[in-house]
């Protein structure tokens, strides 16, 4: 891997874990493409995107730091009082809040768990699977805009929304799906605005992200850093300013536009390496 790869990655990691695009499709194909993904140990692969996520984390810590201080301080205090005496009925809506990210985080820990060996193996690599995720999230994706009444803000989420983004997370395991694009999915078709749909997204990203790259730390692939320490610690940190960048650009991008499109782009991507499969150009 040289410096230039290693810039090129982090940015793409960057842009396309907030971009409902899917990360690890482009991430893939970009490995593949520049001969970085080993298919003997797909796992070192694995791990350095893992790696390459702890930039990302840090990229949605800071942006929504006020936030997250915000909920961590009234649920630690709701906590404490039993919500002034009143129970659940008298905790705030950053507790609430704080309280529905991480009820929205268990389907995806639970997935995880349970699917750990697929999620790590091959499956994560097929250019099959990601292609034809690529095209059936962005049916759905076009679907929910269809149907989708934006009625409700971030302030308006509930525990069905909690429930419904948090499997919706988990189905991002996916290789090709998308976290952010599953998670706002979801969160159109349950009626909240785009922009309160991502801003959910990328709430419920940090803990499920954190997770993760916890995890990998503990049982991370020593091949991973036959990459360079130096390039994975650059990729890293350029992984986080752009996207940084990307959740500014979103969520300024949803006030006014909707989300198709991502929905136009996945499809042509995924139809595009369906056809470069079929050609034998690339391999599934």
């Amino acid at each position: 891997m040289s410096l230039l790869h290693a810039v090129l990655l982090g940015i793409l990691q960057g842009l396309t874990e907030f971009l409902p695009v899917s990360s690890t499709a482009h991430l893939t194909l970009a490995g593949k493409l520049f001969g970085l993904v080993d298919p003997v140990n797909p796992q070192a692969w694995t791990a350095f995107i893992a790696v390459m996520q702890l930039g990302t984390l840090a990229a949605v810590l800071v942006y929504f730091a006020r936030d997250l201080a915000g909920m961590a301080a009234s649920l630690a205090g709701d906590l404490r009082t039993g919500g002034g005496g009143a129970g659940w009925k008298g905790y705030g809506p950053a507790s609430r809040m704080a309280v529905y990210v991480i009820a929205g985080t268990v389907p995806v820990v639970l997935a995880g768990l349970f699917l750990h060996d697929l999620i790590e193996g091959s499956l994560t690599k097929s250019t099959t699977v990601i292609a034809v995720s690529l095209i059936v999230l962005a049916l759905l994706l076009w679907a929910a805009e269809r149907v989708a009444r934006h009625l409700r803000g971030i302030g308006e989420v509930g525990p069905a929304d909690a429930l419904a983004v948090g499997c919706a997370q988990a189905l991002s395991l996916i290789p090709g799906s998308s976290r952010s694009g599953t998670t706002i999915t979801a969160g159109l078709f349950m009626g909240l605005t785009r922009e309160a749909a991502a801003r959910f997204s990328f709430l419920l990203s940090v803990p499920a992200v954190l997770l993760s790259g916890a995890y990998q730390m503990t049982k991370i692939d020593p091949q991973v850093f036959s990459y360079g320490v130096g390039n994975l610690a650059v990729a890293t940190v350029v992984a986080g300013l752009s996207g940084y960048a990307a959740i500014a650009w979103l969520l300024r991008y949803l006030m006014r536009n909707t989300t198709m499109v991502f929905v136009w782009y996945r499809i042509a991507l995924g139809a595009a390496l369906l056809a470069l499969l079929r050609t034998g150009i690339i391999t599934g």
